[in-house]
């Protein structure tokens, strides 16, 4: 059964485009203006994923996402032209599981959707069981031993020990120069990067490292 999806936007010609987009992955969109009548809508027909502007007339973004929230895990893609810290930052606190900042790619917004419905409901992807050996400082992911770096498993044993939260590139750079003094800030993406590589080689389709935009990374088990 095709995902459905919910499209709470005010620009017409935005939420067009989004909806297109979405039929011509194999979703079924359905496109509000208002967050409130989005609301009534929600609770009548949970959509399978929302993905929801931050700036709406009446009841926002935010307020919208705090509602749905009360009664709902559905997952949430915020868009926003509003790129302050604390934005995101509120956003994330009230459950959206991810960021899209204007102007995006409608392909970029496409492919963060599939890996969040492949995550939050494929029955044929199990979720990424990681077991960390810190005594061998090993890694294990289904099974499957991982090849690390040591600067690779800092990162990752770093996000793993903290599941569902964000640790910031300093984070991670503070946890990878414990084992590697010549670990750089430009250096964590490109780790982030082979981390990413690996794990798919190891289980193919798990995505368990998250970008959280303008944050860092996140660990989702």
């Amino acid at each position: 059964m095709n995902s459905t999806i919910m499209i709470v936007e005010d620009e017409p010609e935005l939420a067009a485009v989004i909806a297109d987009y979405a039929r011509a992955a194999g979703y079924l969109p359905t496109v509000h203006g208002d967050g409130a009548q989005a609301l009534a809508a929600i609770r009548a027909a949970p959509p399978d994923l929302i993905v929801l502007d931050l700036m709406l007339p009446g009841l926002d973004g935010l307020a919208l996402c705090r509602a749905v929230r009360a009664f709902s895990e559905v997952p949430i893609v915020m868009v926003t032209a509003r790129v302050e810290e604390i934005d995101r930052l509120l956003g994330l606190e009230l459950g959206a599981d991810d960021y899209l900042c204007k102007p995006f790619s409608p392909r970029e917004l496409m492919a963060r959707i599939k890996a969040i419905l492949r995550r939050a409901g494929s029955a044929d992807v199990a979720p990424a069981l990681l077991l960390l050996d810190e005594a061998a400082r090993s890694v294990r992911i289904h099974g499957h031993a991982l090849d690390l770096t040591p600067s690779e498993y800092a990162i990752l044993a770093a996000l793993a020990r903290r599941p569902g939260q964000v640790l910031s590139r300093a984070q991670l750079l503070d946890a990878a120069r414990a084992d590697n003094l010549d670990a750089t800030d430009r250096a964590i993406d490109s780790h982030v990067k082979n981390l990413r590589r690996k794990i798919d080689g190891a289980a193919p389709g798990l995505e368990p490292i998250r970008s959280i935009y303008g944050l860092g990374y996140r660990y989702d088990a």
